[in-house]
């Protein structure tokens, strides 16, 4: 039987955060999930505290074995909130650090990939046991690009522009195998089963969705699209998820407003 850990997870309310937690806890761990708020009773424990703030993360990481860093501002307070967590890791000992990332974020002219880099270098340098798992884009990105224009009869997106998305639950999955076993620093990137272009999946979306719109491919200027055009983006030697995108959809619940 695997050894039971105490795991405390940042952004365990977000999108990975949500499928990752009931992993950790029927694997057999003690799972900590770090908010800012009050909340209800559930199995995992609820601890609070606040990235933003130096010894904010303290009481969250005390005699916890290992720390998955999920939690993101979307780059604007991601490197000090980094910075803080390590620095409260340390104090309380030496727990191993799993921090997730995105693939290709040194090829891409985002800025919040370069954000991530840096999250990662500040990972890489913080004298903790550290591992680092980057993944191309989720499913649910496409589905919220297209959701993002629902009002609008026609949905734009960048011609020429491929994606690799994955399902966030097999992410999960990897980050349950990696909390389990020791600090291996950077593992190989995981990737979706397939690459497609980004218009040819936004219709899928909307025919599957039974939405009626205009997919306009448009070529957009500048270094990031440049980047995302040449591919910059994708690991198509690691395509090793196995659901599509087509598959995520049809296990996904119709929703209100989907139309």
């Amino acid at each position: 039987m695997a050894e039971s850990k105490t795991v405390l997870v940042t952004g365990g309310t977000g999108r990975l955060g949500r499928a990752l937690v009931p992993r950790l806890l029927d694997a057999g761990h003690r799972v900590r999930v770090l908010t800012r708020k009050t909340r209800e009773p559930a199995a995992q424990e609820w601890v609070i505290g606040d990235l933003r703030t130096r010894g904010g993360p303290a009481d969250a990481v005390a005699g916890v074995d290992t720390i998955v860093h999920l939690a993101t501002t979307n780059g604007k307070g991601d490197v000090a909130a980094t910075g803080n967590l390590i620095e409260a890791a340390r104090a309380a000992g030496a727990p191993h650090l799993v921090y997730v990332s995105i693939v290709g974020i040194e090829n891409v002219e985002f800025g919040y990939y370069r954000v991530k880099l840096a999250c990662e270098h500040l990972v890489e340098e913080s004298g903790l046991p550290w591992t680092i798992l980057r993944t191309t884009q989720f499913h649910d990105l496409v589905t919220a690009i297209c959701d993002a224009q629902r009002l609008s009869p026609v949905t734009i997106v960048p011609a020429g522009m491929c994606v690799q998305p994955i399902d966030v639950t097999e992410v999960a999955d990897r980050l349950v195998t990696i909390v389990a076993g020791q600090a291996v620093n950077r593992v190989p990137d995981l990737g979706g089963p397939q690459v497609r272009d980004l218009a040819e999946l936004a219709r899928t979306y909307h025919r599957m969705v039974g939405r009626r719109r205009l997919v306009c491919p448009v070529r957009l200027p500048g270094k990031v699209f440049r980047d995302y055009r040449a591919g910059n983006h994708l690991t198509p030697d690691r395509a090793v998820g196995r659901i599509t995108f087509d598959e995520f959809l049809g296990s996904r619940p119709a929703r209100a407003g989907d139309r």
